[in-house]
């Protein structure tokens, strides 16, 4: 899409550096320069803000990723291209059948209602869960990868989405500041949230993840 578009050597392209670095490789790929704004700490998306930020007079287009069911606030960034003048691209995740949908919201639904200790998504603009993102505060205490490790060990499984932002990869690596990144990079983590969960591996999830609430401070 950038090459059809005409974006190429000399140009700029703002994208996420939270989230795969398929992004970047394919800015790179047509000859021109990635920049990376910071995101909503919200949505996980390209926050308007940081990316009317980071325009420069070469920036020639954005990338906007949705990320893990919740979309970006397209509106708004499509206003700053606007504004500008630059190409909003957008990334889409696959869609699952509408079936799937509901009921990954059912569980997701259910989590929001048990888990303690934890900062649960927020479920606005038709989240569908792709993933189920909640947030371990990092407060001294077990940090986020020290939780993954003991709700594993009861059998739990789930995921660090994002390990590395693609500003911090040496290919990559740039000199800016992206708070909100970095804070979601050493938070985040993904609770299984699958269509075909029974009630009983619900409860598993729950009873996992709550039996290490007392070794956490209050999410809020």
């Amino acid at each position: 899409m950038l090459r059809a578009a005409g974006v190429g050597v000399g140009d700029e392209v703002v994208v996420p550096a939270f989230g795969n670095v398929e992004v970047a490789e394919a800015v790179t790929q047509v000859g021109a320069l990635p920049l990376f704004a910071d995101i909503d700490p919200v949505t996980y998306c390209l926050d308007a803000l940081a990316v009317e930020a980071a325009v420069t007079p070469r920036t020639a287009a954005v990338v906007v990723v949705h990320r893990f069911g919740r979309s970006a606030d397209v509106a708004r960034l499509h206003g700053v291209g606007q504004r500008h003048g630059l190409l909003v691209l957008e990334q889409a995740e696959s869609e699952a059948p509408y079936e799937e949908i509901a009921r990954r919201r059912e569980r997701a639904s259910y989590l929001d209602a048990k888990l303690r200790g934890v900062r649960t998504p927020d479920g606005g603009d038709g989240h569908t869960y792709q993933q189920y993102v909640v947030r371990v505060p990092g407060n001294g205490r077990p940090d986020r990868d020290a939780f993954a490790r003991a709700v594993r060990h009861r059998g739990v499984e789930c995921r660090v989405p994002v390990k590395t932002p693609v500003h911090r990869l040496p290919e990559f690596r740039r000199c800016v500041s992206l708070p909100e990144t970095e804070r979601a990079a050493e938070e985040t983590l993904a609770l299984p949230v699958d269509a075909t969960l029974t009630r009983r591996e619900m409860q598993r999830i729950v009873s996992a993840c709550n039996s290490l609430g007392g070794l956490l401070q209050p999410a809020f």
